[in-house]
Formats: structure tokens, C-alpha cells, sequence
């Protein structure tokens, strides 16, 4: 059985997911959120349906199909955006829950070069504009 941490945003998918997040749907081994903060167009996150903390904790096949999804979705992002390279992020220092951002990169432009910032807090989009977004991601899974 797994346990679902009730301080945990991709636990309980609410209020603290809200600030951040919208789900776009879920995959095999994990639930897919396009990240509010839009400075880097397509930016998602990848989060394992199970509150793990990290991936060595799955068996090899798990592990191989969390990262079948990772995979999928970078492939839809690619055809969506037609980023320049996909940055991978896996962090979870004040969030215990395996999950990995997803973030498209553009050369010339916004932080290329560089690491991406956690959360920038610089786009934001209107409604209609993250409809949009988590559409063409959609048509592309």
C-alpha cells in the first residue's frame, strides 16, 4: 500500500500544488503538471505517482518505466516547442517526492547557458495561455 504524505503537494494534489502546478494528466508511472511559471516555454514536471523519495528505492523495472514517461514527455515537449535542448532537474531538498523538471531551453534566449532557475517568478500566463499550452503537450503525448 502506499503512503500519501499530507505535506506533500503531489500527494494531495491541492492548495499547495495550486500554487505552482496544473496536472495535465497522468501517465503509466507518474502524473504530469505543466509549471505556472512560464519563463521557459513548455516547462513541466514529471512526478511519480508513489510518495517515494528517491529512485533508487524501485525495483529496476519501475525505475525504467518512471523514466519511460520522463522520456515520453520530453519527446511530446520536443515536438510541441522545438526547445534547442530539454534540461532535466531532480531535486527534492524541501520536497521528499521523486519528480523531475522538465524544462524547455531556447538558445539566445531566456538562461540559456546556464542552470535554470528554480522559480523565477517572472511569467506567469492568463488561463486561455496555459489551455493552450497543456493542449499542444496533450496532442503530442
Amino acid at each position: 500500500m502506499d503512503i500519501k504524505d499530507t505535506n506533500c503537494a503531489y500527494c494531495m494534489e491541492n492548495e499547495l500544488l495550486d500554487k505552482f502546478g496544473i496536472k495535465i494528466c497522468e501517465l503509466p508511472t507518474s502524473k504530469l503538471y505543466l509549471f505556472k511559471e512560464q519563463s521557459h516555454p513548455g516547462r513541466v514536471i514529471v512526478a511519480h505517482k508513489r510518495h517515494i523519495g528517491d529512485m533508487t528505492v524501485l525495483t529496476d523495472e519501475e525505475r525504467n518505466a518512471y523514466f519511460a514517461d520522463v522520456a515520453q514527455v520530453s519527446r511530446a515537449l520536443q515536438a510541441a516547442f522545438h526547445p534547442d535542448k530539454v534540461n532535466y532537474g531532480a531535486y527534492g531538498d524541501t520536497g521528499c517526492h521523486l519528480h523531475f523538471h522538465l524544462v524547455p531551453k531556447y538558445k539566445d534566449e531566456y538562461e540559456w547557458g546556464g542552470v535554470f532557475a528554480m522559480n523565477p517568478g517572472e511569467k506567469t500566463l492568463s488561463d486561455e495561455e496555459y489551455a493552450e499550452l497543456i493542449k499542444k503537450i496533450k496532442e503530442n503525448l
